[in-house]
């Protein structure tokens, strides 16, 4: 009988697993209870799972290993490298402009030789005072107003000239007398104090620096700290008054 068409034709003499179809043999096992396949889908079940894994992992490895995100990680080291390098600069620019402290004292001028209307005189003999710093090429626009200042507090100023910047004429025309123009030949107060612009310097009556203040283009606000260091010389008298005092205890007792 002629096969009909859409049927599998069967060899029945042939091999046994074998068809028509040219197809390999194939055990199949038909297990008499379902339950008995659970192990066999578990096991399909766990390697989707791990397939699905591995892409996963491929996906987020990925970009770490190529340019993905090593660029931004280097960017941001590199930016906060030059963050830390700018403050680092800047602190310690700021540690440079603080006077350095001398051995055993607080912050005291320095031990040098000055000219104060042509004679020479120690440094530290300006105590008591307010020393008005004048570089070279300064506007000093607000000299007059911090000359003021001390006049009002009661404090002597001195307007020194360092590098050589002559400050008789500045006196004259701040309204000041001839004594208070003071010549840094050494260019001791130019060296510990680096200043820019007009600085003032606010010494105590033993020599010490209260506060050093640049003029940032405000002028200056120091009537309170003026009158600090009157209130602290009202407590002992300043060296220059206390060798005045001593040469005229000697005098008295030579006659």
């Amino acid at each position: 009988m002629a096969a009909h068409a859409g049927e599998m034709r069967v060899n029945i003499g042939g091999d046994p697993g074998r068809d028509d179809y040219g197809l390999p043999p194939v055990d199949i096992e038909i297990p008499d209870d379902a339950r008995e396949l659970d192990r066999d889908v578990q096991a399909y079940h766990r390697e989707l799972r791990a397939q699905r894994w591995r892409r996963i992992t491929r996906r987020l490895h990925g970009p770490l290993t190529r340019d993905g995100m090593v660029l931004p990680v280097l960017a941001g080291c590199l930016a906060l490298t030059l963050l830390a390098g700018t403050l680092l600069t800047m602190f310690t620019a700021g540690l440079q402009a603080v006077p350095p402290a001398s051995p055993g004292s607080s912050r005291l001028l320095p031990d040098a030789i000055v000219l104060v209307n042509g004679n020479q005189t120690p440094l530290r003999d300006l105590s008591g005072s307010v020393l008005a710093l004048i570089p070279p090429n300064c506007g000093c626009a607000h000299l007059r107003q911090l000359a003021t200042e001390a006049d009002t507090a009661g404090v002597q100023i001195y307007i020194v000239g360092t590098r050589g910047v002559p400050v008789t004429t500045l006196t004259r025309r701040t309204g000041l007398g001839a004594g208070h123009a003071v010549e840094d030949s050494d260019n001791a107060l130019a060296t510990s104090y680096h200043p820019t612009t007009l600085t003032a310097v606010l010494v105590n009556t033993d020599g010490s620096v209260a506060r050093v203040v640049s003029d940032r283009g405000n002028g200056f606000r120091l009537g309170t700290a003026l009158r600090l260091l009157v209130s602290r010389s009202s407590q002992g008298m300043s060296r220059p008054g206390q060798r005045m005092m001593t040469s005229l205890m000697a005098g008295l007792a030579a006659g």
